[in-house]
């Protein structure tokens, strides 16, 4: 399709409102930005959106690259807290600023989290047992009734 031809019966906004802005587009997407808050920011309507990734892979290129880019970062940064790590610090000694290395603890809530996440059959909070066949309980009702 080029510029100016008809989608579905309407014009085809994805040269004029979407192409020239999939840098923005990448940037959303690596800001948490919805599809549906996108197609608001670009006036465009959700189905035409659905369309667009369909037949431009560009598009669905810029989404990706942006998603990718801060899910690796956050999963950096998570791993990093859960671990600890070494830092370092500028502090005011009278007049003059000493540069101090400090040490960041690893993070109970990201270990937990990761190792959650990571490897869930050893670490969910529920542990799924099966048992098969019999239990070998038998219930007997040995109490004498009161007499009337």
């Amino acid at each position: 399709m080029n510029e100016g031809e008809i989608m579905a019966g309407r014009p085809n906004k994805y040269y004029s409102h979407v192409e020239p802005k999939l840098l923005l587009i990448e940037a959303w997407a690596r800001d948490g930005v919805t599809e549906e808050q996108m197609c608001n920011n670009l006036d465009v309507s959700v189905s035409a959106w659905s369309e667009y990734k369909k037949e431009f892979p560009a598009l669905v290129e810029a989404l990706k690259n942006g998603r990718e880019v801060i899910d690796t970062m956050v999963e950096n940064a998570l791993l990093k807290a859960a671990l600890g790590y070494e830092y370092e610090e500028d502090q005011m000694s009278g007049q003059f600023v000493a540069r101090v290395k400090k040490y960041a603890h690893p993070n109970t809530t990201a270990l937990i989290f990761w190792l959650k996440n990571r490897r869930p059959r050893e670490w969910r909070d529920k542990q799924e047992i099966e048992h098969s066949g019999e239990a070998g309980v038998r219930i007997i009702n040995d109490i004498p009734r009161p007499s009337r």
